[in-house]
């Protein structure tokens, strides 16, 4: 098991640390997820606020175990050559594009801060077709904002000019 992780690649300690750390917020899911306010013992929201995290951390622990599974050779074989340098700026780069998508959520609003992000990643995981690249950061926000606040009842932080336009398509 030691000499298993020790020839780990950078995206087997990542996909690992993702399963790991899903498993363990779904664990704590009830500490870090505040209780909703009663009202004549009554909650005031439609659905339980740990709904949607549950959700997210089930996927995320899916998606990361099934990679583990269908890429268990692929993840142990560090490449030769030098390459492991350019393996950790590449691994830099998508956490500076977390970072910046953390802080400009608020200010910029989810859809322009997620259509960003998703396209700075497209770019990154080598995508080259601005087509593609647009789709993804423009389809992918637009159906999770739609998911998020109509099927699941989840505030998202969003500008008022798109939170008008928005409530104009869907209230007319």
């Amino acid at each position: 098991m030691r000499a298993v992780l020790s020839r780990l690649s950078a995206e087997g300690w990542l996909v690992g640390g993702l399963f790991v750390l899903s498993l363990e917020l779904l664990s704590f899911m009830n500490v870090l997820v505040a209780k909703p306010k009663l009202l004549f013992g009554r909650s005031l929201n439609a659905i339980e606020p740990t709904l949607f995290p549950t959700l997210v951390l089930v996927a995320l622990a899916a998606i990361a175990a099934g990679i583990l599974v269908a890429h268990r050779r692929t993840l142990v074989i560090v490449p030769k050559g030098g390459k492991e340098s350019g393996q950790l700026i590449l691994a830099l780069q998508f956490f500076a594009v977390m970072v910046f998508y953390a802080l400009t959520m608020v200010p910029f609003g989810f859809l322009i801060s997620s259509a960003i992000a998703l396209g700075a990643i497209s770019w990154l995981a080598g995508n080259r077709s601005l087509i593609q690249i647009a789709a993804v950061a423009i389809v992918s926000p637009i159906l999770l904002y739609i998911v998020a606040t109509r099927g699941l009842a989840v505030s998202l932080p969003e500008l008022s000019p798109i939170e008008f336009a928005y409530a104009w398509v869907f209230n007319r």
